[in-house]
């Protein structure tokens, strides 16, 4: 799963909490902290988020479903602005930094009062989540503009649906063999997601005996 899909279903999760009909600005920013996040706070420039205080259980797993659900018109505007970022910063995939890098101009809702109430102006704000964004993933996660492939060693590790469209198998029967110990995986620092090395992959396949 990409980073702005989970923050997706964080904040479907988040919209669902809240009886909201949509997801809005506010779901998709708390999504994006929550991502990022390390024991429920997120550490950016010099600001400090505790997403307990900001009402997020961050040890609830998000809700991965197929049902598309209705975003606002100013989610959508979001969306838009951190494509638009993406392609100035020479990327043809739509990270978490890009959507946070977005909500820079956003003065309304969380964010407004998040700025507010940290001192955070549109610049100071751009600024940390590119320092926050290099000091996580340094230049591992860059996206080639030729063919949107990530570049350096993160690329050999693999989310647990990259990994079965890999193998040609449905998701559960990946994490079936995650459970058993058939097939190695790694966990996040701090977080639930888990990571598997593409050269693992092979640890599941064994050699066809033919019938006599």
């Amino acid at each position: 799963m990409k980073d702005t899909e989970l923050a997706a279903s964080f904040a479907i999760a988040q919209a669902k909490k809240r009886n909201r009909s949509e997801v809005g600005t506010d779901e998709l920013l708390l999504g994006c902290l929550q991502v990022i996040s390390r024991f429920g706070v997120v550490q950016m420039g010099s600001w400090t988020f505790d997403l307990e205080e900001l009402g997020v259980d961050w040890l609830d797993d998000p809700e991965i479903s197929e049902v598309k659900v209705a975003y606002s018109q100013a989610a959508v505007d979001l969306f838009d602005r951190a494509a638009r970022i993406a392609a100035a910063d020479g990327s043809s995939t739509i990270r978490v930094a890009h959507l946070l890098a977005g909500f820079a101009v956003e003065n309304e809702g969380l964010m407004g009062d998040l700025k507010r109430s940290h001192g955070i102006t549109n610049a100071s704000w751009r600024v940390a989540v590119a320092r926050t964004w290099s000091a996580r993933f340094g230049k591992d996660t860059s996206v080639s503009q030729e063919d949107g492939s990530e570049s350096g060693s993160l690329g050999d590790y693999l989310t647990p649906e990259e990994a079965a469209e890999a193998l040609s198998i449905h998701v559960q029967t990946l994490r079936a063999y995650v459970r058993s110990g058939k097939l190695p995986a790694l966990r996040l620092a701090g977080e639930r997601a888990i990571r598997i090395r593409r050269t693992d992959l092979k640890t599941v396949l064994e050699p066809l005996v033919p019938q006599t």
